[in-house]
This record gives C-alpha cells, sequence and structure tokens, in this order.
C-alpha cells in the first residue's frame, strides 16, 4: 500500500515546500548572475526547474492540488523566469541578440497574457494548460543543455515556438472564461464544456 496524503503532513506540505524553495533560489540566481559565477547559476537553475516538475507531479499524484498551490507555483515560475532571462542575457547573450525578433515575441506575449490576467481576475491565471507544460518542458531542456553543453538553434526554435504558442492559447483562454480558473487543461476543453452546456 502507497503512502496516502492523508497519512502524511509532509507529503501535503511538499509541493508548496518546493515551490517555496523555487522562490528562495531566485535571489541567489540573482546573485550568481551579477558575479557571473555561470556554473553555479546553471546547476542551481537546474534544480530550481527540477522542482517545478517535481511539485506538479506530487500535487497530481496526490491529489493535493489547491489553490494556493497553484498561485504560488505560478508566483514561484514568473519569478524564476524573469531570472533565467537575465542569465541567458549575462552569459548567453547572443541567443538575444541573434533571435531579437523571437524572443521578443516571445517575452512580449508572455507579459501581455499576465498583464490581461492581472486586470482580468485580479491574479496570474495559473492556467497549467497541457500545452503550457509541454513548452516550459521545451524551455528548460534548451536552457540546460545551453548552460551545460551549448547553444541548439533546433531546440532554441522548438522551445520558443512552444512558448509563443502557448501564450496565445493562454490569451484565448483569458478571452473565453469569464471567471478565474487554475489548472485549465486547454482550450480545446474548455470550448468543448460549453459546448456541452
Amino acid at each position: 500500500m502507497g503512502v496516502t496524503a492523508e497519512r502524511s503532513p509532509f507529503l501535503q506540505q511538499l509541493p508548496n515546500l518546493l515551490s517555496g524553495l523555487r522562490l528562495l533560489a531566485v535571489p541567489v540566481l540573482l546573485a550568481l548572475a551579477i558575479g557571473r559565477r555561470e556554473t553555479a547559476f546553471a546547476w542551481l537553475l537546474i534544480a530550481a526547474m527540477l522542482t517545478d516538475i517535481a511539485d506538479g507531479w506530487i500535487a497530481r499524484r496526490y491529489r493535493l492540488e489547491t489553490t494556493i498551490g497553484a498561485f504560488l507555483d505560478s508566483v514561484a515560475d514568473w519569478t524564476l523566469t524573469l531570472v533565467w532571462i537575465y542569465g541567458i542575457w549575462v552569459f548567453h547573450r547572443h541567443v538575444m541578440t541573434d533571435h531579437a525578433l523571437l524572443c521578443g515575441a516571445a517575452a512580449g506575449l508572455w507579459l501581455l497574457e499576465d498583464a490581461v490576467a492581472l486586470v482580468r481576475y485580479g491574479r496570474l491565471s495559473s492556467f497549467h494548460t497541457y500545452l503550457s507544460k509541454i513548452a516550459a518542458n521545451a524551455l528548460g531542456i534548451f536552457i540546460g543543455v545551453l548552460f551545460v553543453i551549448g547553444y541548439y538553434p533546433w531546440m532554441f526554435h522548438l522551445a520558443i515556438g512552444l512558448t509563443i504558442l502557448s501564450s496565445l492559447e493562454e490569451l484565448a483562454l483569458l478571452a473565453v472564461l469569464r471567471e478565474w480558473q487554475s489548472d485549465v487543461r486547454g482550450l480545446w476543453w474548455v470550448l468543448r464544456a460549453k459546448e456541452r452546456r
């Protein structure tokens, strides 16, 4: 018989603890980037990104999803994203300067989606769609490989393309969903549910 969330108070808090650790890593990562310590930055960033995968998996596996957990996860992801963008600018600036239009489109759509969500719902969207998870994983793999091995153009284009598509889907969800919801599977499922009603 496996461990259940009801019997383990530690397990119940583990997803939020991992999100909290990711938040705590942000100022350390910022200091490492400012101090030009790329190796330490890279490995701490990879560890922080792995906590994102772990907290989501644990929350889903043991049915520990909560509104506060989704919010904490979104805030941790948002701040970590700002730091890895800065880290790429410091250590691998050519990626951004060589692909300024794509990077600008991805960053602009991401910020636009967050701004629209704040205006519409008073909070980050926290949709956690399937596409956003796929995009985040592709981006995480690209960033990890970039810092540890080097730059691969096809990985960049795949990750940035999925990121742009994910932001466009989330903007469409903001137009469709009148009330805030967390952990929405995607636009297709929302539209299908509306048709059934």
